[in-house]
């Protein structure tokens, strides 16, 4: 049983909280950006057409009262298109089968693909296969963003092969098709197992009038080139002819009640709720990251009756290790407690990480880390190869991993603490993380060096105002590239989350992956014994 050492009476206690709550607020506002969508004009327009807006189509969907872990909805983020990248994507339960839900939001440039809605399908293609998630797309899109068709149309095509890659893995594919579906966009519905337009509402052509007309000069109208009642009943694309918005729903969720969907992996344990407050969660992460906190302090207010069975507890303890629960899912942990990975941290985790192979449990990586330790003394004991071991073992390891940001994760670290590069099934991050190749002031001094000693190997006098500049101005840089919200809007992980609702958060992931069967590494052939080292 964990035991609590947090002090919610202390002024440390309370800075940290306040910092947390004040950067929550920054990132409610940018959620909010999101959610209304291309803003009042757009959104006044598009009820005036009598359509419900993405979120709401999502909401009627969704069974009564079921969560939706929405995914990265600040993709796009610190670019020049929309919060959000006009398309809505997450997991949610319809049915009683939990379905990778896609919708395309046309209040945002009318629902047309930018490079970063390309993007945020392809990491939702990827969690529905890796996953075993059902498919629905909510289909209302003028296709491509014209005048960035150079960053769009060639790797684009992925979204239609991902479509059929998941139906051949017999993961189901739904196209619900509200509005336009047009140039690429047809081929949505065109490669989806089920398809439901609506009448007078549902418009699907590879080319509109307006092509058609330049490219054959055929005169033509929408409904007979490529309106709902044709293609229900002339082409056959259509499976289902809906009277409405809420009808396309309604039979939407018939469909995904007759898949006869089962999960394949194991069923959870009996639920605990842990010993203590999630509420507390505010108040452990230091302002600025220079300060080492307790991850068990976290652990103690995510895991299932706040149990712990902790793993070579006296060894390399910069890195927790051990096993646990949440929401009756078995899970091994790996959570940095002073930041700084040495040798015996990168062997024990090593071990950890093929004990868990060999009993089939998925893993969760806490990350606050500076990195694998530099110096003589640690070069010379093989940090080299003993960090590599960590990341061979994070590499090859077969069970689900999810990694979760709440500190620091810099240099080499992050990927032994299973990165993005690494695959995790999921990764998300806290509004107190931070992520790059290492520190600011670390990277401006690095620089700053390798700049005196080439001045100095030239025989010139070295500008020390302008040194001081330089390193003002990477710091700055540095230090704005690596907040979560820069890092999310680039889909490098998949969202900023509310240290509160991590539990929640890691509990609807762990559903969703015992979707699939959860197997080590030693069970497909190319496993390893373990070993000491």
């Amino acid at each position: 049983m964990l035991r609590s050492r947090l002090d919610t009476a202390g002024e440390d206690y309370a800075a940290y909280r306040e910092a947390m709550l004040g950067k929550l607020a920054e990132l409610e506002a940018e959620h909010a950006k999101a959610v209304e969508g291309g803003g009042e004009k757009y959104v006044a327009r598009h009820r005036k057409r009598g359509k419900l807006l993405v979120r709401e189509r999502i909401e009627l969907l969704l069974d009564e009262d079921a969560p939706f872990l929405e995914l990265s909805p600040l993709a796009g983020w610190g670019s020049d298109f929309h919060v959000g990248a006009s398309v809505v994507a997450g997991i949610g339960v319809v049915s009683g089968v939990e379905c990778m839900i896609i919708g395309n939001d046309p209040t945002v440039r009318g629902g047309s693909s930018n490079p970063w809605t390309t993007r945020k399908i392809f990491r939702a293609a990827d969690i529905a296969l890796e996953n075993r998630l059902p498919v629905i797309n909510l289909v209302e899109s003028g296709g491509a963003d014209l005048p960035t068709q150079k960053e769009i149309f060639i790797p684009g095509g992925r979204l239609f092969r991902d479509l059929t890659r998941l139906s051949a893995a017999g993961i189901p594919t739904i196209a619900l098709v509200f509005g336009n579906s047009t140039a690429g966009g047809a081929y949505v519905p065109g490669m989806s197992d089920h398809v439901v337009m609506i009448q007078e509402r549902s418009k699907v052509f590879l080319g509109g009038p307006p092509l058609v007309k330049m490219a054959t000069g055929e005169e033509s109208d929408d409904e007979s080139l490529g309106g709902a009642e044709m293609h229900a009943r002339t082409s056959g694309l259509a499976d289902y002819l809906a009277r409405d918005e809420p009808d396309a729903i309604r039979i939407g969720r018939g469909i995904v009640g007759r898949l006869n969907w089962r999960k394949q992996g194991p069923e959870p344990a009996p639920v605990t709720p842990p010993r203590y407050d999630a509420e507390e969660l505010l108040g452990i992460v230091p302002e600025g990251l220079k300060v080492p906190f307790d991850p068990r302090e976290v652990l103690a207010r995510i895991v299932d009756g706040s149990e712990f069975d902790e793993f070579k507890p006296l060894y390399g303890d910069s890195l927790v290790t051990g096993w646990a629960r949440v929401h009756g899912y078995p899970l091994g942990v790996l959570a940095n407690a002073r930041g700084i990975l040495f040798s015996e941290e990168s062997q024990k985790a090593a071990q950890f990480i093929q004990l868990a192979n060999q009993t089939n449990t998925p893993l969760l990586f806490l990350h606050n880390t500076t990195g694998y330790m530099v110096g003589r003394d640690y070069e010379q004991g093989g940090i080299i190869k003993h960090g590599a071991m960590m990341i061979n073992a994070v590499s090859n390891s077969k069970v689900p991993h999810i990694s979760v940001l709440i500190g620091a994760s810099y240099g080499a670290g992050h990927y032994g603490m299973c990165g993005r590069a690494y695959d995790p099934r999921f990764l998300f991050a806290w509004p107190s993380a931070k992520s790059a190749v290492m520190g600011p002031q670390q990277l401006a001094g690095v620089l700053s060096i390798v700049a005196r000693a080439a001045s100095e190997a030239r025989g010139q006098a070295y500008d020390e105002d302008g040194d001081a500049a330089m390193r003002a101005a990477v710091e700055s840089q540095v230090e704005a590239e690596s907040l979560p919200m820069f890092l999310s809007g680039r889909l490098y992980d998949d969202g900023v989350i509310d240290p509160r609702d991590t539990r929640t958060v890691l509990g609807l992931c762990l559903s969703a992956i015992h979707n699939n069967p959860v197997q080590g590494a030693q069970f497909d052939g190319t496993g390893f014994g373990v070993f000491r080292m």
